[in-house]
């Protein structure tokens, strides 16, 4: 099998590179192979076997007082690898064309690791000062020219939102000034709702997830570049189309959840150094795996049972400072506080990500070596969260106890 994907691979090349003379379209494959062996200290809330690490199990005590969710574990897992096509063509439009596909093994869940899953598809139209993306790419939230550069997979979550998302992306550059615009629907990350994660409660409300951004970057001749811009997004969720999900003793309900998320960044890169950070306001943001959610405010129909809702908020700071030399050696830290409802609950039922928690913060030093196309990495993360065993009407954690991890993290990459 293998020597048939390897035939194949050279085969399509060898017409890639044939095509790309005669007609000007190209194709070029990239990619690595990544291994990720890691130990934590306790339980986790992760993603995939304990792949992605979101923060701490809480502490559950048995009757004798044992924390049952102490317990170290560790796991070897190379289902991180990684694909890309890059693909390049004849003009169109005016506008120089080009597309990527890129999956890797991550699957979409625990029942399907190891399975091929697609993470960017998009095509790209570019024109002198306008970009034109069309497919599934990074939310606009994570910003590609400044986010984390650590060795865990998670890349700061919760501390730095991550999704990627179907979307309609316009860029305008001028001057420096980087103007984004952006509509995005949900697939692999959604919003958590009562019937659990799904897309379908943006689907409803028939309006997609809003972007818009403006950066701004600047460079001299010494070396020194300067990145900084600011951003907001807002999207309306429908939680329910009835007031119970039995169709004989239903009603139609129009419920609506707004949330408005705000963001800032910046980055400055020198020749021996590099710092960047950030900072995010965030209302319902589950669908970019940020703490946050959404409560009941109370029944405004008492007939057909339709509610009004409101949004958990949250605020984010992160930094990192590496050296750009090789070795490269970092440090990322952040810290995340959910700040409860925008107005007061009526029940003690809530939807969304962590919303038990009332504070988490992260500190994860590591160390990255490249010799030709092998990188080896080792990162240690510490990630500490603050679990609420009681709230007030606004759904802010308090009573808390700390859970705690340490991650020893090693990665070996072979890039092609």
């Amino acid at each position: 099998m293998k020597r048939i994907i390897i035939i194949t691979l050279s085969l399509v090349s060898i017409l890639a590179v044939n095509a790309q003379e005669e007609s000007g379209f190209g194709i070029k494959f990239s990619g690595f192979v990544k291994n990720d062996f890691f130990w934590d200290s306790r339980q986790t809330v992760a993603a995939r076997e304990g792949h992605f690490l979101l923060w701490p199990a809480q502490v559950r005590e048995d009757p004798n007082g044992n924390d049952i969710n102490g317990k170290s574990n560790f796991n070897f897992l190379a289902l991180q690898s990684r694909l890309s096509v890059k693909l390049s063509g004849p003009d169109a439009f005016g506008a120089k064309t080009s597309g990527l596909i890129e999956g890797d093994f991550f699957a979409q869940s625990n029942l399907n690791v190891n399975l091929f899953r697609l993470r960017h598809a998009f095509v790209k139209l570019n024109w002198e000062h306008l970009e034109i993306m069309a497919g599934q790419y990074w939310n606009p939230l994570f910003v590609t020219s400044c986010f984390p550069g650590t060795v865990s997979f998670n890349t700061g979550t919760p501390l730095q939102s991550f999704a990627r998302n179907p979307q309609l992306r316009a860029t305008y550059k001028t001057g420096g000034f980087s103007i984004v615009a952006a509509a995005l629907s949900q697939r692999d990350y959604t919003t958590i709702g009562e019937l659990g994660p799904s897309s379908r409660y943006l689907r409803n409300s028939a309006i997609p997830d809003m972007h818009l951004q403006v950066h701004y970057g600047s460079s001299n001749e010494e070396g020194m570049n300067i990145l900084a811009g600011i951003g907001a997004a807002y999207k309306t969720i429908v939680p329910r189309l009835s007031s119970t999900p039995i169709p004989e003793v239903s009603y139609s309900v129009n419920e609506k959840v707004g949330g408005l998320t705000a963001m800032g960044f910046a980055k400055l890169s020198t020749k021996p150094i590099t710092a960047k950070l950030q900072v995010r306001y965030g209302e319902n943001i589950s669908d970019v795996l940020g703490i946050s959610g959404y409560g009941i405010t109370g029944v405004v129909d008492v007939t057909t049972g339709e509610r009004s809702y409101t949004p958990l908020k949250s605020m984010t700071f992160w930094a990192e400072v590496h050296t750009n030399g090789n070795p490269q050696v970092g440090i990322f830290g952040g810290l995340t506080r959910n700040n409860g409802s925008k107005e007061q609950l009526s029940t003690t039922t809530v939807y969304g990500l962590g919303t038990s928690i009332r504070s988490l913060y992260r500190i994860a030093p590591r160390v990255i070596y490249n010799v030709g196309k092998v990188r080896v990495a080792m990162e240690l993360e510490y990630t500490n969260a603050a679990y609420g065993s009681n709230h007030d009407s606004f759904y802010i954690p308090s009573e808390t106890t700390n859970a705690d991890n340490l991650r020893v993290l090693a990665a070996i990459y072979y890039f092609f």
